[in-house]
């Protein structure tokens, strides 16, 4: 499987197919497949964080969540094949769980979001087993607190229902920082940080409309949905210049 690396960051250079198709591989066989979703502002916040870079390069695979990071790669001349945008996998994921009676948990949220979300799955894919879910308000290793009792009792209960697919929901870095602690300790297949997902999922959060999506815009319309993101935003523009005016080894394949 062909690699970049974008300022530090590991980026798997695969298709939405290829991914999935690992995946159905990895839960046929019972394997664990670590999945991260790095998007520009994610690899801008390794810039200053090594802690948080060790945790994205140490997943199974890094899919390209972000237009900016497909348009780093060809400028500088190691093009990744497509944006595979996490919400959109996790997606896809579901419907490969609907169609092979899979089991789901979810953890992440504020308190009754993950319930939501999970019921608002049940309705779209009846087939999908849904085992359980659990907000993200317990200490735990995404609070720095890994190894805390309210911490095992959600490892304890994620075990005992043994999904095949886990949602992780904490936002950037909290959740890969998670991941990381548990892993080993943690009995489900595929785990997948996927941020916001969980949100949206319980109509909470609504995602752009497709013309933005389409023209690699989601993050101007998320933009004007909220306002205060503007501070993270507005590394946006600072990626871009440092990826045109940087040397070559800021964009560069990995053998």
């Amino acid at each position: 499987m062909d690699k970049i690396s974008i300022m530090g960051v590991r980026i798997n250079n695969v298709s939405m197919d290829e991914v999935l198709k690992t995946a159905e591989q990895k839960l046929k066989n019972k394997e664990k497949y670590i999945i991260y979703t790095p998007n520009t502002e994610i690899i801008m916040m390794c810039q200053n964080d090594d802690e948080f870079l060790k945790y994205m390069n140490d997943s199974d695979i890094n899919v390209p969540d972000g237009i900016g990071l497909i348009y780093a790669s060809k400028i500088k001349n190691h093009p990744l094949k497509e944006k595979v945008a996490g919400f959109d996998l996790s997606m896809n994921l579901l419907n490969l769980a609907n169609e092979n009676n899979l089991k789901l948990y979810a953890v992440g949220g504020k308190p009754g979001v993950a319930e939501e979300a999970m019921k608002k799955i049940h309705e779209n894919y009846p087939n999908i087993n849904i085992v359980g879910s659990h907000h993200g308000y317990f200490k735990g290793a995404h609070l720095n607190q890994g190894g805390h009792e309210e911490e095992q009792k959600v490892v304890n209960e994620i075990n005992e229902l043994n999904p095949d697919i886990l949602f992780v929901g904490f936002g950037a870095k909290k959740q890969e920082q998670w991941i990381e602690f548990n892993k080993y300790r943690l009995n489900a297949n595929i785990i997948i940080g996927n941020g916001g997902t969980i949100d949206v999922l319980a109509g909470n959060v609504k995602r752009a409309p497709e013309i933005y999506i389409k023209l690699g815009l989601e993050w101007l319309y998320r933009l004007m949905k909220e306002p205060n993101r503007i501070s993270r935003q507005v590394v946006l523009p600072v990626f871009m210049l440092k990826i045109i005016f940087g040397n070559k080894n800021i964009v560069k394949e990995i053998k």
